[in-house]
């Protein structure tokens, strides 16, 4: 079994080896980064390292007795402290022209909600269908209107009381079926 810096010397001319070197220290220079970066930066950051280090190949010089992880993680580093010296960069100019600093990388909590949300517009859609009419006028009186109970109950023709409570009701019924549904 070839050391690192083998296959360093072999990568110069071999696709194959550099792909060798890559599978045994992916997961050290992911775990690195992940240590010092955020998450979403880590994998972007890693991926970086070893195309600077395929790059970089003919200024590999052998110092840790055959192993190429110093080098690769000098190259990390590196290229945390570029990310964080841009990030400040952007910030700071985001802050001067006042744009709202915000991630826009994927949220997978946000993903799960907007997912969750599907599934409760779908079981809500089918519980404001089943209310009574009553109930369900007069809930969208109240909650998509927004109408405060004496004009819910001018338009359903009864006493605020009555509005309050078919309201009060359509909820009851509403959570009822929903948490029955979810």
């Amino acid at each position: 079994m070839e050391n690192d810096a083998q296959l360093i010397a072999a990568a110069r001319g071999d696709p194959d080896a550099f792909a060798e070197l890559y599978e045994r220290h992916a997961g050290a220079i992911l775990g690195f980064v992940r240590v010092r970066a955020p998450e979403h930066a880590a994998g972007e950051l890693t991926a970086e390292t070893f195309a600077q280090a395929a790059l970089s190949l003919h200024r590999f010089r052998d110092e840790a007795d055959g192993s190429a992880l110093p080098w690769l993680y000098g190259i990390a580093r590196n290229l945390v402290r570029r990310y964080y010296r841009s990030e400040r960069i952007a910030t700071a100019a985001r802050r001067r022209l006042g744009m709202p600093i915000r991630s826009y990388e994927l949220d997978v909590d946000a993903a799960h909600e907007r997912v969750d949300g599907e599934r409760t517009a779908t079981a809500l859609a089918a519980a404001l269908e089943a209310l009574p009419p009553g109930q369900r006028e007069a809930l969208e009186l109240r909650v998509v209107d927004d109408l405060p109970f004496p004009d819910v109950a001018d338009a359903l023709g009864c006493t605020p009381v009555a509005a309050r409570i078919r309201v009060t009701r359509a909820l009851a019924t509403l959570s009822r079926a929903l948490k029955g549904a979810l």
